[in-house]
Formats: structure tokens, C-alpha cells, sequence
């Protein structure tokens, strides 16, 4: 073994390296990966600010109930109230705020209207408590993948939270986005695919985020009493997204009829005493009722069950085994990924029945993994990350939150149900890396003052580094620039 190998388990295994762990890691590098895969607690983030996602949605929804009661006092004093709110007046989410984007600094001033600190007053508005959730949140995330010694996990969190994600642009997910990926993903990143793909369809962020809590099976009693209707943007996605992917042989009946076993599966209010608030509920009254065909099975009306039963179907199927196992290998390896790679983790994923553990170590002993040359750009949010682990840099939250916008890759807010794209084009663009020049200069600046450029670069690459950049280095006038040369060359920005 070498410090080459001993490189790629710390960048295209994880998150990069910290000072020293290169060498430390160097006489098994590969036993380094997998010695993660035995150890799944430490894939968890147990930190007593964080509330559960059920707490965060109930003080939310409570807050607009606050303020759709003083809106509607103040404008009609004798106004009659229905459920705790003015008749006629939907709750409304408020918009999520707008990403500032001042000049690149790992440590800013407190911008203005940052997030208010833990404890808010009891009268806070429903934005606030989100925004301050949310930076919790990420505080977390941010610290755990700086200081996690299993890498391996942590990119396979964000895998799968990239896979099943939701968007924190969505008023009401904004708050709970970060604890929905704290209960739903890294609970089940070495178990069950069906485990996982039972949490996140019925966690209140993804049913929220793709609308299932307003879908009304037009038969049901609350559909033919309200005239409410069908949303199948959930359904959709499941089947397109999360199990069979594209061209996985369903059809548009298929998602309607997916859809019609899925209404009911919304979540607690204020206004129903039998629910909990904020926690995934099956309503009855709801749900479309008669048998139904996804991919031609007949499904009988069990109500929750059906759709329980439907998901567990889809999570065997040979086509999501495909579809997992493409994008892993793309992630993980190349864009274009060797068809010996897909082929070895579609079939563990069938043969262990979706142990996604086992999928992982295929895939981390896979020897095309280890042996492809490193060309795919790190995308923003793991190029800070490097960036916290190889400089020991402590930036406030908010800032990173901030630099991961500009760089184009805000956190859990992606573009679409379908997640940030795997292609380099996306990150590679000339505006997009002179973000991280700047970046780069900042970092450099404030790191070690004593550190040695020349060193650094050791510590982070041994002799993985290339003949070009360590030369480059060697040479630079100033410790800055040579930080910055490092920072910037190919060796720390792909992987």
C-alpha cells in the first residue's frame, strides 16, 4: 500500500484529510474504508440543541396560528374563528428568506437578521423558529463531517440524502430539513434499503415537501364532502426517482395508482386532537378507497398497509436495484461509471435483498473504485468541508451556510426533487472557480501562520501529490500563495 491509495480512501471514500492522517492511515488504507462500515453509531449525530422534527413543525405551526389570530383580531375584532384561524384565511407558510451574499470570509460579521440564538422568546414567529432550527442543523452537519474519523458514512449520508431529497425552500421544510435527515437517512444508511424508503416516504419533510398531505382520494368521504383531489407529485417521484429511476418500466397508471393508495398519509395538526403534531398520520376519512395495480400486482384497500405493501415491492424490484447501483457507482467513481462496478452492486443489492451495508463494502472493494484516476470535480459543500478537515479552520456556521450559496450549492436546498447532478460541468464553470480562488485566499490567510506550504502539502498528499503542484508549491513566493496553489490544484479539487 501507499500513500497514493491512502488518498483516495480519505477523498473519494471521504471527506479529505487531515493533518497527519495520510500517514497514519497509509499501511491500510483500504481496511481504514471498511473498519467504518462495522462501527454504524458513528454515522449519528446526537446533539442535545437539536430538537426532533415533530417539536420544531408543532412550535411552527402554533406560531402562525398566534399570528393568524392577532392579523385577524386586529382587522375585525368580532371575527369568528374556525380551527385557530380567521374563516377563510389558509395558513400560509412564510417565504424563506434570501441567501446574503457578501464577500467570501470564513469568519464574518453577524450579518443582519442572522438567526436569533437557542431559546427564542415564546411569542417567536414561525420563521424564526425555522431559521434557527435550521442553522442548528447545519452547525452539526458541518462539525460532524469536519471531525468524523468515518468519512465513509458521512459521504454515504449525503448520498442518500441527495438521493431522498427535500428543500428547505419550502417554507415548512425549512425548519425540519436537517432533522429530517438526522431520523430518516443516517438511521438506515447500513440497513435496509425498504427501511429507509418506509422512513423517508412517510417522514412529515418529504410528504410536506411534494405535497402528499393535501392529496384527497376524490372518492374518499373528505373528498366527496370537500371536493378536494388527487396530488401525484409523490407518487412520481417515488417510482422516477427513488426506486425504479427512469425507463424502470412504470407507467403514468401506475402513478396514479400509487398515488390513490397514498392519500391519507399526511401529517399531525393543531386542529386534530387524535394526531400528534407535526408526526406522520394516516387519515382514513382521506384516503381513496378500492384495490389497485402498480406494475401489475392487484393490491387490496388495507389502508395504510397497501402502501406500506406497494413500497416494499418496489424496494425488491431489479429495476431499483439498477438504478441504485448506477448512481452509487457514479457518485462514488465516475460519471460515466465502469459497468463492472454497477453490475457488482446491482447484484449484491438483490442478493442481500438491499443490505445497504453490504452494498457499501462492494463497493469499497470494488478495484475499479480504488484505480480510477481522480477527475470529478468536489462539489461545494465537500469542498469546504476539505477545506475545515485539511486546515483546521472553525468558520461560524452562518458563514458557511453562506459560502456553500454562493459557490452554488446552498445546503438541502437542491434544484429538484431529482437532487444536485453528478456532472462536473455543474461545478466546473469559470465563475464558479474563481468563488473558490477567493475562498482559497481567505483560507490561506487565516490558517496556521507557521505552517510550511511545503509540509501542509505532505501532510495532505504524501505522495499522492503531483510532480506539477508540489513543484508549484515549492516555489511559491509567499506561505499564502503557496496555500493557495494547493488549495487550488487538481489534487485537492478532484477526486
Amino acid at each position: 500500500m501507499s500513500a497514493r491509495d491512502a488518498v483516495t480512501a480519505l477523498r473519494r471514500f471521504g471527506l479529505g484529510a487531515r493533518p497527519g492522517e495520510v500517514k497514519r492511515i497509509a499501511g491500510d488504507p483500504r481496511g481504514y474504508v471498511l473498519q467504518s462500515l462495522t462501527e454504524p453509531g458513528r454515522v449519528r449525530i446526537d446533539d442535545p440543541v437539536l430538537e426532533p422534527s415533530h417539536v420544531t413543525f408543532a412550535a411552527a405551526m402554533a406560531a402562525q396560528r398566534r399570528q393568524r389570530l392577532a392579523r385577524a383580531a386586529a382587522s375585525e375584532p368580532g371575527a369568528v374563528m374556525k380551527d385557530g384561524a380567521a374563516e377563510g384565511a389558509p395558513p400560509q407558510a412564510p417565504p424563506a428568506p434570501a441567501v446574503p451574499a457578501p464577500a467570501p470570509s470564513m469568519q464574518p460579521e453577524p450579518a443582519p437578521g442572522s438567526p436569533p440564538a437557542k431559546g427564542a422568546p415564546p411569542q417567536a414567529k414561525a420563521g424564526q423558529i425555522r431559521r434557527e432550527a435550521f442553522v442548528e442543523e447545519a452547525a452539526a452537519r458541518f462539525r460532524h463531517a469536519a471531525t468524523t474519523d468515518a468519512a465513509f458514512l458521512e459521504r454515504l449520508v449525503m448520498f442518500w440524502s441527495n438521493h431522498f431529497c427535500v428543500s428547505a425552500n419550502k417554507g415548512a421544510v425549512r425548519g425540519i430539513a436537517g432533522a429530517y435527515e438526522r431520523e430518516a437517512i443516517r438511521p438506515h444508511v447500513l440497513g435496509r434499503f425498504a427501511d429507509m424508503l418506509l422512513a423517508v416516504e412517510k417522514h412529515p419533510a418529504m410528504l410536506v415537501y411534494l405535497d402528499n398531505q393535501v392529496s384527497v382520494g376524490p372518492n374518499s368521504k373528505a373528498g366527496v364532502n370537500r371536493g378536494l383531489g388527487l396530488n401525484e407529485n409523490l407518487a412520481r417521484e417515488i417510482l422516477e426517482l427513488h426506486t425504479l429511476g427512469v425507463g424502470g418500466g412504470y407507467s403514468q397508471q401506475d402513478v396514479t395508482n400509487l398515488a390513490r393508495i397514498i392519500t391519507g398519509w399526511t401529517v399531525g395538526n393543531l386542529a386534530n386532537p387524535l394526531t400528534e403534531p407535526g408526526k406522520f398520520f394516516f387519515a382514513p376519512p382521506r384516503h381513496e378507497p378500492g384495490e389497485r395495480t402498480v406494475l401489475g400486482k392487484r393490491y387490496p384497500d388495507q389502508g395504510l398497509q397497501t402502501g406500506e405493501n406497494v413500497l416494499r415491492a418496489l424496494a425488491a424490484h431489479p429495476a431499483t436495484a439498477r438504478h441504485i447501483a448506477r448512481k452509487l457507482a457514479a457518485h462514488f467513481v465516475a460519471e460515466d461509471p465502469p459497468p463492472a462496478v454497477v453490475a457488482r452492486l446491482e447484484k449484491t443489492f438483490l442478493d442481500t435483498g438491499g443490505d445497504l451495508g453490504a452494498v457499501a463494502k462492494a463497493l469499497a472493494q470494488s478495484s475499479e473504485a480504488w484505480e480510477a484516476k481522480a477527475i470529478k470535480v468536489l462539489p461545494p459543500y465537500d469542498f469546504l468541508v476539505a477545506l475545515l478537515r485539511g486546515f483546521a479552520l472553525e468558520p461560524k456556521p452562518a458563514d458557511l451556510l453562506r459560502l456553500s450559496a454562493q459557490l452554488g450549492q446552498p445546503l438541502w436546498r437542491p434544484p429538484s426533487p431529482a437532487g444536485w447532478p453528478e456532472a462536473d460541468t455543474t461545478w466546473a464553470a469559470p465563475s464558479a472557480l474563481r468563488e473558490r480562488l477567493r475562498i482559497a485566499e481567505v483560507a490561506a490567510r487565516q490558517s496556521d501562520r507557521l505552517a510550511d506550504p511545503r509540509q501542509v502539502a505532505e501532510d495532505l498528499f504524501g505522495d499522492g501529490l503531483g510532480g506539477a503542484t508540489r513543484q508549484a508549491v515549492a516555489r511559491a513566493e509567499t506561505r499564502e500563495q503557496g496555500l493557495e496553489l494547493l488549495i487550488m490544484s487538481p489534487e485537492f479539487q478532484r477526486r
